[in-house]
């Protein structure tokens, strides 16, 4: 692309810039329903405040790890990985110098992740789509991946949210859980579960019933 001198000289830097793609999975979120873009990085950056400090992260269930930059940003090694190949395929066609990310391809339900033990491990829009017969052999190997004090972040979408959505964001979710549900699942196998409530971009400790989205912080794995 030709240079030309910008308007106001103090933004001609920005040209020098290589120009980035979207990820898979995002790209067809900012086409289809931008709004929803903003939703999904509000959720990366809620993980990435509460993983500051940590020194080896892992995300389950990436997709095109684009929210995952957001992470590296507090992290200095972040893993990624998914059970698709074509979104680890993806993640490397567009990998960061400067954000570099760690993919990988697994499944969790066949064990526990490679390179474990991890300080934390986080798993957004994953577990509504495990088959409730599963969910806890989900959650035994992601838990049996961290190290003794490690800690567990994770998201779906409300149960009680699934009658606004679309037909498309439907497909695939079998196993979408009201808070209560969801928090004693997750407290089988860790001793402390706080629970956490998003409306849009917004997450608070509000009355999880109305949340659009919730979202479990455990920590304390049990043996």
């Amino acid at each position: 692309m030709t240079k030309r001198t910008m308007a106001e000289a103090q933004y001609n830097f920005m040209q020098d810039y290589e120009r980035e793609s979207l990820g898979m999975m995002s790209n067809q979120v900012w086409q289809d329903d931008p709004r929803r873009l903003v939703f999904m990085l509000a959720r990366y950056k809620f993980v990435s405040k509460m993983l500051a400090g940590k020194t080896t992260v892992a995300e389950l269930g990436c997709g095109d790890a684009f929210g995952s930059r957001i992470v590296r940003q507090e992290v200095p090694n972040v893993s990624v990985f998914d059970f698709d190949p074509n979104f680890i395929d993806d993640i490397n066609a567009r990998q960061s110098k400067r954000w570099p990310l760690t993919p990988g391809i697994h499944d969790i339900l066949s064990g526990t992740l490679p390179r474990a033990p991890y300080d934390a491990i986080y798993s957004l829009d994953v577990m509504e789509h495990i088959m409730p017969e599963h969910e806890h052999t989900y959650i035994r190997n992601i838990k049996d991946s961290l190290k003794k004090d490690g800690v567990f972040i994770v998201g779906m979408p409300s149960l009680e949210s699934q009658k606004y959505a679309s037909q498309v964001s439907k497909e695939g979710h079998v196993n979408c859980k009201s808070g209560v549900d969801f928090k004693a699942s997750l407290r089988q196998h860790f001793d402390n579960v706080f629970l956490f409530s998003m409306h849009d971009e917004v997450i608070t400790t509000a009355y999880s019933p109305m949340a659009h989205y919730i979202i479990g912080l455990c920590t304390n794995p049990k043996l």
